[in-house]
Protein backbone atom coordinates (compact mmCIF):
# COMPACT_ATOMS: atom_id res chain seq x y z
CA UNK A 1 0.00 0.00 0.00
CA UNK A 2 1.10 3.30 -1.12
CA UNK A 3 1.98 5.67 1.65
CA UNK A 4 -0.39 8.65 1.80
CA UNK A 5 2.32 11.25 0.35
CA UNK A 6 3.06 8.64 -2.57
CA UNK A 7 -0.34 8.95 -3.57
CA UNK A 8 -1.30 10.08 -7.18
CA UNK A 9 -3.38 13.74 -6.26
CA UNK A 10 -7.36 13.14 -5.47
CA UNK A 11 -9.62 13.63 -8.27
CA UNK A 12 -13.66 14.49 -7.20
CA UNK A 13 -15.72 11.09 -7.91
CA UNK A 14 -16.93 11.15 -10.76
CA UNK A 15 -14.51 12.61 -13.04
CA UNK A 16 -11.83 11.41 -15.02
CA UNK A 17 -8.10 12.84 -15.18
CA UNK A 18 -7.66 14.91 -18.38
CA UNK A 19 -4.27 16.16 -20.44
CA UNK A 20 -2.66 19.01 -18.49
CA UNK A 21 1.45 19.41 -18.85
CA UNK A 22 4.41 21.81 -17.87
CA UNK A 23 4.82 23.48 -21.44
CA UNK A 24 8.52 24.92 -21.22
CA UNK A 25 11.49 24.71 -18.59
CA UNK A 26 13.29 22.39 -16.58
CA UNK A 27 9.70 20.45 -16.19
CA UNK A 28 8.99 20.76 -19.64
CA UNK A 29 6.25 17.68 -20.51
CA UNK A 30 5.57 16.60 -17.75
CA UNK A 31 1.82 16.09 -16.05
CA UNK A 32 -0.22 17.57 -14.11
CA UNK A 33 -3.36 15.96 -12.57
CA UNK A 34 -6.51 17.92 -13.32
CA UNK A 35 -9.94 16.83 -12.33
CA UNK A 36 -12.12 18.39 -15.53
CA UNK A 37 -14.07 20.29 -12.92
CA UNK A 38 -15.09 23.90 -15.12
CA UNK A 39 -14.41 25.60 -11.23
CA UNK A 40 -10.95 24.74 -12.34
CA UNK A 41 -10.49 25.69 -15.46
CA UNK A 42 -6.85 25.88 -16.15
CA UNK A 43 -5.11 28.04 -19.21
CA UNK A 44 -5.10 26.48 -22.25
CA UNK A 45 -1.59 24.90 -22.82
CA UNK A 46 -1.37 27.10 -25.87
CA UNK A 47 -1.81 30.22 -24.13
CA UNK A 48 0.10 29.51 -21.32
CA UNK A 49 3.01 28.83 -23.94
CA UNK A 50 2.43 32.16 -25.69
CA UNK A 51 2.11 33.95 -22.41
CA UNK A 52 5.49 32.59 -20.89
CA UNK A 53 7.28 33.70 -24.17
CA UNK A 54 6.25 36.92 -23.65
CA UNK A 55 7.56 37.50 -19.89
CA UNK A 56 10.78 35.36 -21.51
CA UNK A 57 13.74 35.31 -18.57
CA UNK A 58 12.26 37.84 -17.08
CA UNK A 59 10.44 35.16 -15.19
CA UNK A 60 13.74 33.93 -13.59
CA UNK A 61 13.91 35.11 -9.89
CA UNK A 62 11.01 35.68 -8.85
CA UNK A 63 7.98 34.95 -6.52
CA UNK A 64 4.56 33.90 -8.21
CA UNK A 65 1.79 34.49 -6.81
CA UNK A 66 -1.05 32.53 -8.67
CA UNK A 67 -4.17 34.20 -7.36
CA UNK A 68 -7.13 31.77 -8.26
CA UNK A 69 -4.86 28.36 -8.60
CA UNK A 70 -6.93 25.94 -9.88
CA UNK A 71 -4.89 23.30 -10.69
CA UNK A 72 -1.68 25.19 -10.01
CA UNK A 73 -0.57 25.27 -13.83
CA UNK A 74 0.60 28.89 -14.09
CA UNK A 75 2.56 29.04 -10.76
CA UNK A 76 4.20 25.24 -11.19
CA UNK A 77 5.00 26.55 -14.95
CA UNK A 78 6.70 29.75 -13.35
CA UNK A 79 8.63 27.61 -10.90
CA UNK A 80 9.91 25.30 -14.32
CA UNK A 81 11.30 28.34 -15.76
CA UNK A 82 13.29 30.11 -12.47
CA UNK A 83 10.87 31.59 -10.12
CA UNK A 84 12.26 30.48 -6.81
CA UNK A 85 8.86 30.12 -5.20
CA UNK A 86 5.14 30.50 -5.82
CA UNK A 87 2.28 30.99 -3.58
CA UNK A 88 -0.67 29.56 -4.94
CA UNK A 89 -4.71 30.94 -3.26
CA UNK A 90 -7.63 28.54 -3.31
CA UNK A 91 -10.79 28.36 -1.73
CA UNK A 92 -11.69 24.90 -2.89
CA UNK A 93 -10.32 22.34 -0.40
CA UNK A 94 -9.50 19.11 -2.18
CA UNK A 95 -8.49 22.10 -5.07
CA UNK A 96 -5.66 22.92 -2.68
CA UNK A 97 -4.87 19.49 -2.10
CA UNK A 98 -4.56 18.75 -6.13
CA UNK A 99 -2.26 21.86 -6.06
CA UNK A 100 0.24 20.40 -3.44
CA UNK A 101 -0.15 16.47 -4.81
CA UNK A 102 1.23 17.92 -8.58
CA UNK A 103 3.44 20.27 -6.90
CA UNK A 104 4.83 17.07 -5.14
CA UNK A 105 4.68 14.45 -8.27
CA UNK A 106 7.16 16.98 -9.59
CA UNK A 107 9.73 18.04 -7.00
CA UNK A 108 8.77 21.26 -5.77
CA UNK A 109 6.81 21.08 -3.19
CA UNK A 110 8.97 22.83 -1.01
CA UNK A 111 8.60 26.03 -3.23
CA UNK A 112 4.87 26.00 -3.26
CA UNK A 113 2.77 27.79 -0.80
CA UNK A 114 -0.74 26.52 -0.64
CA UNK A 115 -3.25 28.52 0.71
CA UNK A 116 -6.48 27.89 1.45
CA UNK A 117 -8.35 31.13 0.87
CA UNK A 118 -10.75 33.24 -0.90
CA UNK A 119 -8.35 35.16 -2.82
CA UNK A 120 -11.08 38.77 -2.58
CA UNK A 121 -10.59 38.07 1.04
CA UNK A 122 -6.75 37.26 1.45
CA UNK A 123 -4.93 40.14 3.64
CA UNK A 124 -1.36 38.09 4.39
CA UNK A 125 0.73 40.64 1.57
CA UNK A 126 2.98 41.09 4.08
CA UNK A 127 4.08 37.47 3.81
CA UNK A 128 5.46 37.95 -0.02
CA UNK A 129 9.02 38.79 -0.47
CA UNK A 130 9.88 42.56 -0.13
CA UNK A 131 13.37 42.02 -2.08
CA UNK A 132 12.22 40.47 -5.37
CA UNK A 133 9.94 41.10 -7.73
CA UNK A 134 6.72 39.29 -7.68
CA UNK A 135 4.96 37.49 -10.89
CA UNK A 136 1.34 37.80 -10.20
CA UNK A 137 -1.04 35.38 -11.87
CA UNK A 138 -5.31 36.55 -12.33
CA UNK A 139 -6.96 34.09 -14.18
CA UNK A 140 -10.31 33.41 -12.46
CA UNK A 141 -13.27 32.59 -14.19
CA UNK A 142 -14.25 34.85 -16.74
CA UNK A 143 -17.72 35.87 -15.11
CA UNK A 144 -15.93 37.24 -12.08
CA UNK A 145 -15.20 40.22 -14.52
CA UNK A 146 -18.82 40.95 -14.90
CA UNK A 147 -20.44 39.45 -11.73
CA UNK A 148 -17.55 41.05 -8.66
CA UNK A 149 -15.89 43.78 -11.28
CA UNK A 150 -14.99 46.06 -8.62
CA UNK A 151 -13.59 43.32 -6.13
CA UNK A 152 -11.33 42.08 -8.87
CA UNK A 153 -9.97 46.15 -9.86
CA UNK A 154 -9.35 46.62 -6.44
CA UNK A 155 -7.90 42.77 -5.86
CA UNK A 156 -5.51 43.61 -8.88
CA UNK A 157 -4.79 47.34 -7.83
CA UNK A 158 -4.15 46.05 -4.22
CA UNK A 159 -1.68 44.03 -5.45
CA UNK A 160 -0.19 46.47 -7.90
CA UNK A 161 0.59 48.90 -5.29
CA UNK A 162 2.07 46.65 -3.21
CA UNK A 163 4.38 44.93 -5.09
CA UNK A 164 8.38 45.58 -5.63
CA UNK A 165 9.46 47.39 -8.68
CA UNK A 166 10.23 44.70 -11.34
CA UNK A 167 7.42 42.81 -10.67
CA UNK A 168 5.05 41.40 -13.68
CA UNK A 169 0.94 40.97 -14.01
CA UNK A 170 -0.42 38.71 -15.92
CA UNK A 171 -4.10 38.81 -16.25
CA UNK A 172 -6.85 36.47 -18.24
CA UNK A 173 -10.32 37.94 -18.94
CA UNK A 174 -12.30 37.40 -22.27
CA UNK A 175 -13.43 40.26 -24.61
CA UNK A 176 -15.97 41.75 -22.27
CA UNK A 177 -13.48 43.23 -19.78
CA UNK A 178 -11.90 46.28 -20.27
CA UNK A 179 -8.07 46.26 -19.87
CA UNK A 180 -8.41 50.25 -19.63
CA UNK A 181 -9.55 49.84 -15.99
CA UNK A 182 -6.50 48.61 -14.69
CA UNK A 183 -3.47 50.21 -12.80
CA UNK A 184 -1.04 51.70 -15.30
CA UNK A 185 -3.87 51.19 -18.14
CA UNK A 186 -1.05 52.60 -20.60
CA UNK A 187 1.66 49.78 -19.81
CA UNK A 188 -0.73 46.27 -19.96
CA UNK A 189 0.32 44.40 -23.78
CA UNK A 190 -3.15 42.81 -24.46
CA UNK A 191 -3.16 39.92 -26.84
CA UNK A 192 -5.92 37.71 -28.29
CA UNK A 193 -5.89 34.29 -27.67
CA UNK A 194 -9.82 33.73 -28.05
CA UNK A 195 -12.10 33.10 -26.02
CA UNK A 196 -9.48 34.52 -23.87
CA UNK A 197 -7.13 37.52 -23.58
CA UNK A 198 -4.92 37.93 -21.53
CA UNK A 199 -2.59 41.45 -20.56
CA UNK A 200 1.42 41.36 -19.67
CA UNK A 201 2.81 44.33 -18.11
CA UNK A 202 5.65 45.12 -15.85
CA UNK A 203 6.11 47.31 -13.17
Amino acid sequence: MKRKKDRQPDVPAGRETVGLRIVGGKLRGRPLAYSGDERTRPMKDRVREAVFNLLGPRVVGTHAVDLFAGTGALGLEAISRGAVKATFLERHLPTCRLIEGNAAQLGVGEQADVQFADTFKWNKLGQLPADRPWLVFCSPPYEFYESRRDDMLRLIERLHAAAPAGSLFVVEADERFDFGLLPAAQAWDVRKYLPAVVGVMAK
